[in-house]
Order: structure tokens, then C-alpha cells, then sequence
């Protein structure tokens, strides 16, 4: 009987994983990882994600080897890789997930599918999140989405694995070039993955309505879910369907308990559309989804600027306090991440691709097609969403009224009194003397790169009158027909307003 390749890509799960369902029913299987050379040398990689994707190998590796099997773990091109298992043990059948991952997966994945077309082998991709292959119109996206999550999960009965390799030891190192594994980042593995579904549904949701917008509280509030989910440590419909069970199964008194679910759920929905964008048009990665805005921001890219908001040195502790968490932590709650792609589009009007790929690096649950979509989304260029600018200094005031998360990441505002902490720069002389507080590490440290009001101002000018242009009107429509959500399902209690809230949300697990 012909062997049956499970090809493991961002779907690190044995728990309704389609690809490793169907085939097992077809045949021995053999389940495998590659380790691509290439795609780690890509901007957007960095040491945290191969560690996180390591973890959650291992913990597949414990599952299999508990039903007789493995997954083995293979470096090279993938096409070299197939070539050579294709030469030891001859198969017919690639199973794998549906990927939608950045510019250079596509091309991975185009240069497979001519390499089996030309070998004569099938290969079969299976749906990962609620996200439409092909899709031809975004009317039929929500029904889509909707059949999948209702859909039963698959297990696999039986697997008989075609080779008996569990002697064989687990082996994956990471490249020497890379870099950046943040000390206090989520551990990867499916098991942990599901242990933080259950803490939240169980408990902390009750905190998810009023408590995933500040810094403070999100971290608990939130449901944490978002690195497990962007590498398929856990399946979307599982999450889906074990929400949907647990607000059932609540008592009619719950009602603050059942508000943060439900808020959940529609997020939930938010993630698989922002991926979508990426599925229907890729090059949104490395161009302006509305090609009218080309040439907005590109030429007149700061690079002192960006270095500065890279090393936590833009002078707005809000700002900088946020960039040295997520340096830390390799997390960061929405709306911080959203006033970070802010204050680079606008008071420093940096165009969102360098800024998108440096953030890439950071984010530990990096999800291509919610990124690149949400960095274009707050630069202003889809052309189709409202302008949203966040004021830093607002941020704090409004999320950090103590300065608590300020003093936490940033050692150096610990002593400004509390009137001054959120403009430092703006503290007398004699306030820093009589505070202890080193008047030349406040100047070099917490000095604004720009006045934030005139810069901010300047910019939405320039976006504007762009976008009063005849011809950029014009582009309009087509971005509306080929991305905007049909969203209808909300409850008829949430506000217009609060819809329009939630779809800002992509990232907010």
C-alpha cells in the first residue's frame, strides 16, 4: 500500500487535523516537518518563532510517539526534501493545511505543486481557519466561514505510521543568524495551548469586556490564545465550538460572563477576515492595497525615526513603554499595537512595510495575513477604512492613569512625579532636582522625535487630500468589492458604533 506524506506546516496539532485524518484513512503515513533554510533568512523570522514552532513540535512528537509514530524532522528546500523521501519509501499523496503565509510560502507552495503535477502526485490541502481558497465573491465569505466552524471536528481512529522511528531522537536547532527570543514569551505545544482555552473560558473572560484595552489588565484579560491559534497549535473551529458550548451551558445570570464571550466569538470571526484579505490578494504583503496611495510615505522614510521607535526612544513613554514590553514579552494587547503602527504612520510618517517587518520579528503570534492587513489598516493606505490616529499621550492617560505599565518597562520614569509622566519633557528644572531624577537621561530618553500635534496634523492633511483625489475615489469601490466585510450576523444589542470598534480588533485574543 502506497505511503501517505502528512506535510506539518502551521497546523502543529493532532486534534481535527484534516490533513492527518484523511491520511490515515487512506494508508501508512509518514508526518513530517521541514526546517527551510530559506524562509529563515526572511525579514519577518525571527529566533522566537522557530523556538515557539520547536516547542510545538515536540509536544506532537510526545503525541505520535504514544501511538507508535513520529514526526520527523527534515532540512532543505522542500522540494529536496520530498525528492529524497520520494527515492526511500515512494508515495502518491501530500496532505497538508491550507497555508496562507507570506510572499515566499506562496512561492514555496507554487513550486511544489508543479514538482507533484510533474511526479504524478496528489497533493491535498484542507482548510486550516474559516478562510476560502479562490474565493470569487466576498458574498459568500460569512456562510463560508459559518459551514466550517459547525462542521464536525476530525480525529484520526487508527494511524499506521509507515516507519517505526521512536527510538530515533528528536532533533531541531535553530539557525545560528538568528535572533531575538524574548525572555518572558508563551512556551509553544498543544497542551499548553489548551490549557489557556480552558482558564479563560472558564474565568478570565470574565474580564474580556472593558479589560483588553489596557495594557494592564490584557494581559489577563485577554484570552492569550493568538500565538497557539497562528501556529496551529489548536484549530480555530475547536475554539469556535468549545466558546459556543460554554455560553450555552451558562446560567441565565452570567450575563457579564456571557457579554466578554460573545465579544470573543466576534473577533474570532474578525481574524479569519483579516486573513482572507491576504488569501485573495497577496501582494498586499509588499503594496498598497489601494494603489492610489503608492508613493504616500516610501520616499521620504526617517530612518532615525524608525530606529528610535525600534530602541524605545521616541520620547512618548506610552510609545516606548509598549515597544519594551513586547521586546520582553513577545506580546502585546491590540490597541497598544495599533497606537504603535499609529505613531509610526503619522506624527512619524513612516511608510508600514519596514515597520511591518521589523514588527513581524516581535510579535511572537505574527499571523501574515491579520498583520499586513491590520498594518495597512491603521497606515491609512486600504483606501476603504476611516482614519485612526492614536494619540500616545491620550493612551496613557486614559490606560495607564497611575503610570503603573510607564514605571514598569521603563526604569528611568520611576521617579517623575505622576503630573509629569506622560510628558516628561515638559518637567522644570527644579521638579527633576528636588525628585533625584537625572535631568540629562529624561532629555535623552524621553525628548519627542516631533512635536505630536503639528506632525499628526501635517499628516492627516497629506492622507486627506489624497484621498479627495478623483482617481483615488475612483479605486474605491474596487478595494469595497474585493475586502470589505458583509458582517450581519452581530446581535441586534450591539451598536453600530461598537461593530465598527470590533472590526478594528484583529489581533485581540
Amino acid at each position: 500500500m502506497a505511503c501517505q506524506i502528512v506535510w506539518f506546516k502551521r497546523d502543529l496539532r493532532w486534534q481535527d487535523h484534516a490533513a492527518l485524518a484523511q491520511a490515515a484513512a487512506r494508508g501508512p503515513v509518514r508526518c513530517i516537518y521541514i526546517v527551510e533554510p530559506g524562509y529563515w533568512q526572511l525579514k519577518d523570522t525571527a529566533l522566537q518563532h522557530f523556538e515557539f514552532i520547536r516547542e510545538s513540535l515536540q509536544a506532537l512528537n510526545l503525541h505520535l510517539q504514544s501511538m507508535g509514530g513520529c514526526v520527523e524532522i527534515h532540512t532543505g528546500d522542500a522540494i529536496d526534501v520530498f525528492e529524497r523521501l520520494r527515492q526511500e519509501t515512494p508515495f502518491t499523496e501530500i496532505h497538508s493545511h491550507e497555508e496562507t503565509g507570506n510572499a515566499w510560502t506562496y512561492a514555496r507552495d507554487i513550486q511544489v505543486q508543479a514538482w507533484c503535477q510533474t511526479h504524478r502526485i496528489q497533493w491535498h490541502e484542507y482548510p486550516q481557519f474559516g478562510v476560502v481558497r479562490r474565493l470569487k465573491n466576498r458574498n459568500q465569505w460569512q456562510a463560508a466561514w459559518e459551514q466550517h466552524m459547525q462542521a464536525p471536528q476530525v480525529q484520526p481512529l487508527d494511524i499506521h505510521f509507515a516507519r517505526q522511528e521512536n527510538d530515533l531522537p528528536f532533533s531541531m536547532h535553530a539557525p545560528a543568524h538568528l535572533k531575538h527570543d524574548p525572555p518572558h514569551r508563551q512556551r509553544g505545544g498543544r497542551p499548553l495551548a489548551m490549557a489557556v482555552l480552558r482558564s479563560f473560558l472558564k474565568a478570565r473572560s470574565l474580564g474580556y469586556r472593558g479589560g483588553i484595552s489596557s495594557p494592564l489588565s490584557a494581559p489577563d484579560a485577554c484570552s492569550r490564545l493568538s500565538a497557539y491559534l497562528a501556529y496551529g497549535c489548536i484549530s480555530m473551529r475547536e475554539v469556535v465550538q468549545m466558546t459556543r458550548a460554554y455560553i450555552e451551558a451558562l446560567p441565565p445570570q452570567a450575563t457579564r460572563h456571557r457579554a466578554g464571550l460573545q465579544a470573543f466569538m466576534s473577533r474570532l470571526y474578525w481574524h479569519c477576515h483579516f486573513i482572507q484579505k491576504l488569501e485573495s490578494e497577496p501582494e498586499i504583503e509588499w503594496q498598497n492595497m489601494h494603489r492610489g496611495y503608492d508613493g504616500l510615505r516610501e520616499e521620504s522614510f526617517n530612518e532615525a525615526f524608525f530606529e528610535a521607535l525600534k530602541n524605545a526612544k521616541t520620547g512618548w513613554p506610552m510609545v516606548d513603554a509598549s515597544v519594551v514590553m513586547l521586546r520582553e514579552t513577545g506580546w502585546l494587547n491590540f490597541r497598544m499595537r495599533a497606537m504603535l503602527v499609529s505613531v509610526a504612520a503619522y506624527p512619524l510618517w513612516l511608510h508600514w512595510q519596514p515597520v511591518g517587518e521589523w514588527l513581524a520579528t516581535q510579535f511572537l503570534d505574527y499571523e501574515p495575513g491579520i498583520h499586513w492587513s491590520q498594518l495597512q489598516m491603521q497606515s491609512g493606505t486600504t483606501g476603504i477604512n476611516t482614519t485612526r490616529v492614536y494619540n500616545p499621550i491620550k493612551q496613557a492617560q486614559d490606560h495607564d492613569p497611575q503610570g503603573l505599565f510607564v514605571r514598569r518597562w521603563l526604569p528611568a520614569m520611576r521617579n517623575v512625579p505622576d503630573s509629569w509622566l506622560f510628558e516628561p519633557w515638559k518637567m522644570p528644572d527644579n521638579v527633576r532636582q528636588a525628585t533625584g531624577t537625572d535631568a540629562s537621561s529624561v532629555i535623552q530618553i524621553h525628548t519627542p522625535l516631533v512635536d505630536l500635534s503639528s506632525a499628526t496634523r501635517t499628516a492627516k492633511e497629506r492622507l486627506h487630500a489624497l484621498r479627495k483625489n478623483d482617481k483615488v475615489r475612483a479605486g474605491k469601490k474596487a478595494v469595497i468589492d474585493k475586502h470589505a466585510s458583509r458582517k450581519t450576523f452581530a446581535t441586534r444589542r450591539t451598536s453600530a458604533k461598537s461593530q465598527a470598534a470590533t472590526s478594528q480588533m484583529g489581533f485581540d485574543f
